[in-house]
């Protein structure tokens, strides 16, 4: 399993390490072995609007060598794998914010990495989507064993359902980092003042 660490050095300077290898000053060129280890899912999708929800999932495969057989597999399979197979021939246009996150999600797949980073996944989505998109991480988890990295400011809805770890960020500096029942019981000011608006705007979208 890939491990990511964040490191504060240097008087106080982020130093970014995957996968025991510090990337922070790495030349472009470079990085792009390390870019094919970790895929990021955008908060929008990303998604290409001239090339159907199957073309989307192929792109990263288009340069890879692999031939049109082993394509269709490879996207055909992480298709299923998301439960969206019956979208792969309609254009991003024709797409929900949630379906267009859950096709994000397929093509991150499609190029095997080795960890997924989600950015604010359950944002903008209705409560339904929320909870598909929170079980197929969980399920991404379960079935693949995948590192995944879940950036949300949204606790009831997104971390206390996908988490096993979590860190909480104030001003460039971890405040918190354990787990959601560590979170609930700290003591930080920050963390307890995070925990509560949590749980009023959640209480608010229940009323």
């Amino acid at each position: 399993m890939l491990t990511h660490v964040v490191s504060l050095l240097n008087r106080g300077k982020a130093r970014i390490i995957v996968d025991s290898t510090d990337i922070t000053n790495m030349l472009e060129r470079k990085l792009a072995e390390i870019q094919t280890k970790v895929q990021l899912v955008f908060q929008s999708g990303a998604l290409f609007d001239s090339l159907s929800v199957w073309e989307n999932v192929a792109f990263p495969l288009t340069e890879s060598g692999y031939s049109g057989a082993e394509i269709e597999k490879r996207v055909t399979d992480k298709l299923r794998l998301v439960e969206i197979e019956e979208l792969r021939d309609m254009m991003p246009s024709e797409l929900s914010t949630g379906m267009k996150r859950a096709v994000a999600i397929a093509r991150a797949l499609a190029a095997e990495p080795e960890a997924i980073l989600y950015d604010e996944p359950t944002t903008m989505v209705d409560p339904l989507m929320s909870q598909t998109i929170n079980k197929l991480i969980r399920k991404m988890q379960r079935q693949l064993g995948l590192t995944q990295i879940v950036v949300t400011h949204d606790i009831a809805n997104c971390a206390e359902k996908v988490a096993d770890h979590v860190a909480l960020l104030h001003q460039g500096k971890f405040v918190f980092n354990g787990t959601m029942d560590q979170l609930y019981a700290s003591d930080h000011p920050v963390v307890k003042e995070f925990v509560e608006e949590d749980r009023i705007r959640f209480e608010k979208e229940r009323a």
